[in-house]
């Protein structure tokens, strides 16, 4: 190397921390060095062995020799060289010392090159995906990378978790909560299928999502490699574009296929990065795409036999109800507007709870299993339903006896489980103003307000009763949730998790403001906590995130609240701790069999969110509720309220 090229940097701040017969792995710019101290003298070699790259820093000097912790090579600690004459010896680097420190110098670093990953996450965050989730290895590091470069560039938000499973989570948490995707990014093998179950739980309820998966390099695929796994393989069941990323595709093409998929779709999009192309210089006149011209408006208009059936329909109508699901989220405002134009009650499925407060003179709460006896009432007194974004599960349990309309934008899940008086294929902006039109002066509707009311009267003085039951073991659910009811900002997100705490949530928790977010169809334990993750990037501190989860479904990603604490993520997290999975007791009870392998060892949770740097709590009396609750919405950080609840009381 000539001088002129040279840039010195200082890697020991005091040469008596490296004593003599000793190695250790220092940085000079971005090179690795394994700096060496042999017979007095310090020496500069490349930290990587050219055999398999084991860290020669890490390796140690035995008999006069530097050996590789790897395989076991040696070198001379000070030339490099091999032993016996061979040519596989390692670069050197000039070393000098000032004032008893050590300087290794390095050839002046070339100015970053563009590669295929930077072309990539481009033409990622110009389709709007600008935030990611995931774990950083060995096997995405060039990908990581160019990340890295828009991150500074403040284009894109990485937030690193404690388990790729949870990075799934809060990206389909996001597209549940914003209608477009985010990213969860892992290395190859294991860290690939941890996403496995969040990737499911996006497909089946409807949320654009992103996958973005190193791999191992092209060459030693199919020779049982380590964390060798076919991903493309592995994910074709879950995802609808899943793509292997090669050193000559059309780059930045694959990843706004990917993107538009997800979005137009609804649905998983998965692209797989071999090691070798990441950090691939990428092709001349190949820039990085955008979505101007390339995607179209989705205000699609119904057919027009089914839009004139579905108002004649309606016409006749004294006693219509109306449904919305979680389909209808990003219409409610039009469809409230349009149940008040018909003088019909609002209900919804559990995953649509929230798109109508229940103090609305027309909201009916919620439908089905985790609902409240005054949806099922309208539902059962209706002449009509009329039913936006929802999937007719059996959870929600849609009667098949009323003359019913169906809006939705999929035609697959048009009259997917019985036969629909009229199924009407459209887009619920575009469908409603169709609808409003054709209405307009010829609406014979009785008003239903009265009813609701009363209706909601007998439901909360069924409540107050309930509300009397108490026990030694814990408070009761519906105690916890009416001290929310009175708390809890009224414009939050909610993040729900599985199990008895999800029931007692629908059938008690009484929505303004809200959004709900939750593990719909998939029903995956452990939703909650990595759903406020993917919340928090979407809404940031514009809105408070709450998270309720129960003692079982918390454990399974407990350690993200040290996530919580890193990001800053002032999430508001509730416990309700049984010592029980109390919806598998209550299963085996339902089957007639014996309770068992429900018991919980459980931490304190409190003192745990402590040990993790938030602000923690535990409540075993309901006479410090109302209090220890609203510490905990007047926390500015990540805070844990733990609650010892009765299984028995939910």
């Amino acid at each position: 190397m000539e001088d002129k090229n040279i840039v010195w940097y200082r890697v020991l701040g005091n040469k008596a921390d490296l004593p003599e017969g000793r190695v250790k792995t220092v940085t000079a710019a971005h090179k690795g060095i394994c700096l060496t101290h042999f017979e007095g003298k310090f020496s500069a070699l490349d930290n990587r062995c050219p055999h398999q790259g084991g860290p020669l820093g890490e390796g140690s000097i035995e008999n006069g020799m530097l050996r590789c912790p790897w395989h076991g090579w040696d070198y001379h600690p000070c030339t490099g060289k091999s032993p016996g004459g061979f040519d596989d010896g390692i670069e050197t680097f000039p070393v000098k010392e000032e004032d008893g420190a050590i300087y290794v110098g390095v050839e002046e670093e070339t100015p970053h090159q563009t590669t295929i990953s930077d072309v990539m996450v481009e033409t990622m965050i110009n389709w709007g995906v600008n935030k990611v989730f995931g774990m950083v290895g060995h096997s995405n590091l060039g990908f990581a990378d160019a990340m890295k470069r828009q991150e500074q560039k403040g284009n894109l938000n990485f937030y690193g978790i404690r388990h790729e499973g949870a990075a799934a989570f809060a990206a389909s948490a996001y597209g549940k909560l914003t209608g477009k995707p985010a990213a969860c990014f892992t290395i190859a093998g294991p860290g690939a299928t941890n996403l496995y179950t969040g990737m499911w739980d996006a497909k089946v309820d409807r949320a654009p999502f992103l996958a973005l998966t190193g791999q191992v390099a092209t060459q030693v695929v199919g020779t049982g490699n380590f964390q060798e796994v076919d991903l493309v393989q592995g994910f074709n069941s879950v995802a609808e574009f899943n793509q292997r990323v090669q050193s000559d595709s059309k780059h930045a093409e694959l990843m706004s296929l990917a993107v538009k998929h997800a979005l137009l779709k609804r649905d998983v999009s998965h692209l797989t990065f071999p090691d070798e192309v990441q950090e691939k210089p990428a092709k001349e006149g190949a820039p990085a795409q955008t979505p101007e011209g390339r995607i179209t408006p989705l205000e699609i208009a119904p057919p027009k036999e089914m839009a004139v059936a579905a108002v004649e329909l309606i016409k006749k109508s004294k006693r219509p109800v109306i449904i919305m699901g979680h389909g209808a989220k990003f219409n409610k405002k039009d469809i409230i507007a349009f149940a008040e134009s018909l003088n019909a009650p609002v209900v919804t499925t559990f995953k649509g709870k929230g798109l109508i407060p229940d103090s609305h003179p027309l909201g009916g709460g919620v439908l089905g299993r985790s609902g409240t006896p005054i949806a099922s009432w309208f539902m059962n007194e209706s002449d009509l339903l009329i039913v936006f974004g929802a999937s007719f599960s059996n959870h929600t349990g849609i009667t098949p006896k009323k003359p019913t309309i169906q809006i939705d934008f999929d035609p697959l899940a048009l009259s997917k489980f019985h036969k629909i008086d009229v199924a009407v294929w459209g887009e619920i902006s575009r469908t409603l103003e169709i609808l409003n039109s054709g209405l307009k002066g010829n609406i014979n509707t009785e008003d239903q307000r009265a009813e609701v009311a009363a209706r909601w009267k007998i439901w909360k003085a069924e409540k107050a009763k309930r509300l009397k039951e108490t026990s030694e073991k814990g408070l009761s659910s519906i105690a916890v949730f009416d001290a929310m009811n009175r708390l809890a900002p009224k414009n939050a997100v909610m993040c729900v998790d599985v199990g008895n705490n999800a029931y007692s949530f629908g059938r008690y928790f009484e929505p303004e403001e809200h959004d709900f977010l939750m593990s719909g169809y998939l029903g995956s334990i452990g939703f909650a906590l990595p759903a406020a993750i993917g919340s928090y990037a979407a809404v940031g501190e514009s809105r408070p995130i709450i998270a309720v989860a129960g003692d079982g479904g918390l454990c399974q990603y407990l350690a993200e609240i040290t996530t919580l604490v890193k990001y800053k993520m002032p999430v508001k997290l509730i416990i309700l701790n049984n010592h029980e999975l109390g919806k598998i007791s209550k299963e085996q009870r339902a089957a007639q069999l014996d309770v068992w392998k429900t018991s919980l060892s459980n931490p304190d949770f409190a003192e745990f969110a402590i040990s993790c740097g938030a602000w923690g709590k535990k409540v075993t009396k309901q006479e410090t509720l109302d209090n220890d609750m609203q510490e905990l919405f007047d926390q500015k950080g990540p805070a844990v309220l733990e609650i010892i609840t009765d299984v028995n009381l939910i």
